[in-house]
């Protein structure tokens, strides 16, 4: 079984859901990666999420379009992340790796290529936003054949045909898009967020996880009630942001909050008791 398989095992046991932590590779400089992934870890982050450096990431808000830009002053590609992933998996082998970034890199790689250097750097799933499941076959083929999990999409606007489509295809887990919009943006519907999640549930045998516009201990709280994993992206880029390359101050910026959102996880609902 996959580490991303063993993890949501494990935690379906511990009946609650996955912390997954989001940073842009080279952020705020390429030496920091792995200090930042193993820090993320040891606050309690069950998986990591690598954002591949991209100079136009349509996806992402202006948190992580920053974030990218910073990364790609000091000239950080895909072959540079791999080897990051690389370095961390000497002294962490256990935690789930999913890189998240845009098709050109990889296509400039090579399908093949970039499959068997994934794996081998210890990658264990891949996100290309920018990549339909409809045109995947051969990426995802690639990715099949070196055991690395292809982990697509899904928006509110979703139809229920497309659903089954992109659940069939997709393996590791599913990633809903929890509003109409950019990394970072908006304001969460939670009632409308958790009615999506439960029908997606319906559909999809593979564990649904729920990404953009988590920004608080609170908002995580709440969608760890319905969802199998809660993936928190330019909350925690931000904070890097604010603290202008200070190394220190990101240590323990980030220590505090991915500790207070892996506290508010593990909370389980009350039961209030039935008055006699």
């Amino acid at each position: 079984m996959s580490r991303l398989g063993l993890m949501f095992e494990r935690l379906r046991n511990e009946q609650r859901a996955a912390l997954i932590s989001y940073i842009t590779a080279g952020d705020p400089r390429p030496a920091a990666t792995v200090e930042l992934m193993r820090i993320m870890v040891e606050a309690g982050a069950d998986a990591l999420e690598l954002g591949v450096p991209f100079s136009d990431p349509m996806a992402d808000g202006p948190v992580i379009q920053r974030a990218s830009e910073r990364a790609l002053v000091h000239g950080v590609g895909i072959g540079d992340v791999l080897k990051m992933v690389a370095e961390f998996r000497k002294q962490q082998t256990d935690v789930p790796v999913i890189l998240m970034g845009y098709l050109n890199p990889v296509e400039v790689m090579g399908y093949r290529i970039f499959a068997q250097r994934a794996a081998d750097a210890g990658v264990d799933g891949v996100i290309t936003v920018d990549m339909p499941p409809e045109e995947a076959t051969e990426l995802r083929a690639a990715l099949n054949a070196h055991g690395v999990d292809s982990i697509y999409l899904l928006a509110p606007t979703t139809v229920p045909e497309r659903v089954r489509m992109i659940c069939d295809r997709a393996s590791g887990f599913v990633y809903y898009v929890s509003l109409r919009g950019v990394t970072g943006a908006g304001h969460i519907d939670l009632s409308e967020v958790e009615g999506h999640v439960r029908e997606i549930k319906q559909q999809c045998k593979l564990p649904v996880g729920v990404g953009f516009g988590i920004d608080s201990p609170q908002v995580a709280a709440e969608m760890a009630r319905f969802a199998d994993a809660i993936i928190v992206g330019s909350a925690v880029v931000r904070r890097i942001e604010q603290a202008e390359g200070d190394l220190q101050q990101i240590r323990g910026s980030l220590t505090e909050f991915i500790s207070s959102l892996r506290e508010a996880v593990e909370k389980k609902p009350q039961v209030v008791a039935a008055t006699p």
